[in-house]
């Protein structure tokens, strides 16, 4: 149900894509045991959402501050990898559901980047 109080953010392709990943992880980690219930299913939830949390956060910024966010949520981005290499070895989630992950990292983390190359030049040009 879209909301009848639309906020700008809410238009970026990278942001969309960023809140289904919070979505698919929140869901992933309720596979792994009540012993990571505080500990890796947490910070894989907290950076998965961080990543979407931060591109709202820096979009009505300036175009450093907005530059800034996005490099956070690449950083969590990167975070999220590692915790999904982490819930792999533990044996919490299989090779497959660890690659696909890894897939919608590195789309969202292309996404990004992009997104930030396309603020520095806008500032390049004007």
């Amino acid at each position: 149900m879209k909301s009848k109080y639309h906020f700008k953010f809410e238009d970026l392709n990278v942001y969309q894509k960023a809140m289904d990943f919070g979505e698919l992880t929140n869901i992933l980690v309720m596979k792994f045991t009540q012993h990571e219930l505080y500990a890796l299913s947490s910070q894989f939830r907290r950076a998965a959402d961080s990543i979407a949390l931060n591109v709202a956060e820096g979009y009505p910024g300036s175009d450093l501050q907005f530059i800034k966010h996005i490099n956070y949520s690449i950083y969590s981005s990167n975070e999220c990898v590692s915790c999904s290499t982490k819930a792999r070895r533990r044996d919490y989630i299989s090779v497959e559901e660890d690659e696909e992950n890894r897939k919608y990292l590195s789309e969202l983390t292309k996404m990004l980047s992009s997104l930030r190359n396309k603020i520095k030049e806008r500032n390049t040009i004007t």
